[in-house]
Parts: C-alpha cells; structure tokens; sequence
C-alpha cells in the first residue's frame, strides 16, 4: 500500500448534497465490484463528515474500523462515528441503506447518546424491530427523493431523526439489563465523553478530575469499577487509537504525529506507543503496510 497524503481522507457529504442529509438503498453483487465498479471512498479507508448508519437488509458485508474487523449478517445495523475509519472489506449479494446525517440536522440528545456508544459494534436486529427500521427507512428514502415539497428539509429531518432513534434505542436495548446505572457509571461515562473532546489537550488523570470537579483518586475508583481498568489506560489507549490511524492513513513522520497528538517529548510519546500495542510506532506501520 503506497502513502500519498499527509491527511486521512475524508469522504464530504456537501460534495453530493447540499442539505446535510443523504439516505439511499444500494444492492451489490458482489466483492469484485471493490476494486471496479465501487466508488474510491467506498473501497478506501476514511472516514465520513457526518454520522453513519447502515441498515444490512440481505447479504453479507466485512468491514474494517478503526482496525477492528467485523463480518455482518443481515438483518443488522452498524453505526459510526465521523472520528472512525473504515473502508469495505469484501460483500456478497448485500442490499444496504446508507444514512449519513450531519450534527445540525442530527437531534443534540441523539448526538450525546451516540457519544456514548463508540465504538458502536454491529447489532443483529430481531424481526420485529428490523421491520420497523426497515419500513421507516423506506419513507426517509422517499422525503429525500421528493425534494420539491415545499416542507422537504423538515420532513427529511423530522423521518431521519426519527430513523436515528429508533437504531439508538435497539443500542441502548441491547446494554445488559442487569447493568446498574450508579454514581460509578454516571462518572465513568462523564469521562469517556471528556475523553473524547480533550485527549489532544488533557494527558493526565487529574485534568480531566478537574473537569469533572471530583477529585483525581475518586475519578479512578469510578472508571476503574466501571471499566476494570484505570483512568490512564484509557487516555493511552485513545491517544495510541488516534496514532495508529494517522501511521496507517498517512505519511506523517513518527515525530510529526506525536507533537500532533500533544506530545512534544518524542522519545516518551515513542515509550508510550511500544508500551501499549507492544511494538514501536515504525515498526507498526511497517507491518501494516506490508
């Protein structure tokens, strides 16, 4: 695989539309079609200027994300994060509607529910609840192909949000219902959300304790008993997160990506990397690009 960018490519809804909101139903044969007939965003890793969702109506689908490979079965749902990386593995007779919604059309409770929910892994649908996703999907397709009504982006608007919600309740259906909502995972989640706003900026457990107004051994009882693991490893593990991406999607020196990621001591963001994943940042992206 050749690096030609120093950025990771970003597939842009305005390019196609000019209202923030895009929703179709495609049907693919096959895998061949990747490396032929499939637009370039599609067969190459990127990531989206909007939220995704896509409903796997029939056939099979494989899909990287953030370095994570999953193989979908109808009838099922995956959202991602415009943050996330993906691109098409390989398909088989897959008939798949496509949502991509920006954050001004998106429902601001809808967006911090989301926020919670990265990374969003694949979600098998009972007959029932796909039904009802697949029926209002079918309606969001015909407001926004109906775009000489006079109401047409309300009524796009108000059908997504409503298609949105109802992908963000079979999420939200899905937690373990033994799972107690305690004071612990209030906190927790609190910080995951900080996380992923501030990683750039805050590196320590006690920033993000002072954000949250707790006190840092505190802020680390809360996530460790939600999690099983310390506030730390999550900070180096959405750093590390954001490195591999940039190794892999772009030709940056290892030196650029570490002051990129707020790290101005090369040789500690270098300890860092070969502590987490348990191999150097050169030698990451080596094997990856093989």
């Amino acid at each position: 695989m050749s690096k030609k960018t120093k950025f990771i490519p970003v597939n842009t809804i305005a390019a196609s539309f000019d209202i923030g909101i895009a929703i179709e139903r495609t049907y693919f044969g096959n895998s061949e079609a990747i490396s032929s007939d499939s637009p370039k965003e599609t067969k190459q890793s990127h990531r989206e200027d909007r939220h995704s969702f896509f409903i796997l109506e029939s056939g099979t689908i494989a899909l990287e994300v953030d370095f994570q490979e999953y193989k979908i079965e109808s009838s099922s749902v995956i959202y991602m994060h415009p943050d996330q990386i993906h691109r098409v593995l390989e398909f088989k007779e897959m008939t798949v509607t496509s949502l991509g919604i920006n954050n001004e059309n998106l429902n601001p409770e809808y967006i911090k529910l989301l926020e919670k929910l990265i990374p969003a892994r694949p979600l098998v649908l009972n007959q029932e609840a796909f039904n009802l996703i697949a029926e209002t999907s079918t309606l969001c397709i015909k407001f926004f192909e109906r775009k000489n009504d006079k109401l047409y982006q309300s009524l796009l608007k108000d059908c997504c949000n409503t298609l949105v919600a109802l992908i963000v309740s079979e999420y939200l259906a899905a937690v373990k219902s033994t799972e107690v909502h305690s004071r612990f995972k209030v906190i927790s989640d609190a910080f995951k959300s900080l996380l992923e706003s501030n990683f750039l900026s805050i590196k320590s457990p006690s920033g993000f304790a002072q954000k949250l107004n707790i006190t840092t051994p505190y802020l680390n009882e809360c996530v460790r008993n939600s999690t099983g693991h310390p506030v730390s490893y999550h900070i180096h593990q959405r750093v590390i997160l954001e490195a591999k991406r940039l190794l892999y999607h772009s030709n940056k020196s290892v030196k650029e990506i570490a002051a990129e990621l707020g790290y101005d001591d090369y040789p500690y963001f270098s300890r860092l990397f070969t502590k987490v994943t348990g191999m150097t940042a050169s030698t990451f992206r080596k094997k990856n690009l093989e």
